[in-house]
């Protein structure tokens, strides 16, 4: 007489694994949405920081050109020429050893800009300071920036507008 005569069997039947997988399956589909949600709020609050970052790096420029400390053209806004001149630097005018002003360690991304192999301050649309506020245009200066991405955020509010 065998000795598993009598006793029962371990393991799964195949009805038990169907049902198994049909559950796993159900709570995946429920789960990719909100991993969606999850990348897209991290890419928006990358791009409150990264606005936030540039426009306190431009009024920082604003403000030291205005106290002296930059040297600034007749016929200039005060406003810087572009985006990287905020990251290269510029002589401070009331140091005597000559020392450099940074206002960026470096230009930020766009977070939604796909293409990867443009350069940081190419990411994003930028406004002069003779530029209206609802059709932004690049021109002498830089005034103000703006994502370039498409669509709007969780907040209803186009990318654009922020």
């Amino acid at each position: 007489m065998s000795r598993f005569h009598g006793a029962r069997q371990r393991g799964f039947t195949i009805v038990e694994l169907v049902v198994t997988v049909a559950i796993l399956g159900v709570l995946a589909t429920g789960a990719l949405p909100l991993a969606e949600l999850v990348i897209q709020r991290q890419k928006e609050q990358e791009l409150r920081l990264a606005l936030r970052e540039i426009r306190g790096a431009i009024d920082a420029y604003k403000r030291a050109v205005d106290e002296g400390r930059v040297n600034r053209a007749a016929d200039a806004t005060g406003f810087p020429e572009s985006l990287d001149a905020l990251a290269v630097g510029t002589r401070d005018m009331r140091s005597t050893e000559k020392q450099m002003i940074y206002f960026l360690r470096r230009v930020p991304r766009d977070p939604f800009e796909p293409d990867a192999s443009l350069p940081a301050a190419a990411t994003w649309g930028l406004r002069s300071y003779a530029s209206p506020p609802e059709d932004p245009q690049p021109g002498k200066d830089v005034f103000d920036v703006y994502s370039r991405a498409p669509g709007t955020g969780l907040n209803g509010q186009p990318y654009r507008a922020w």
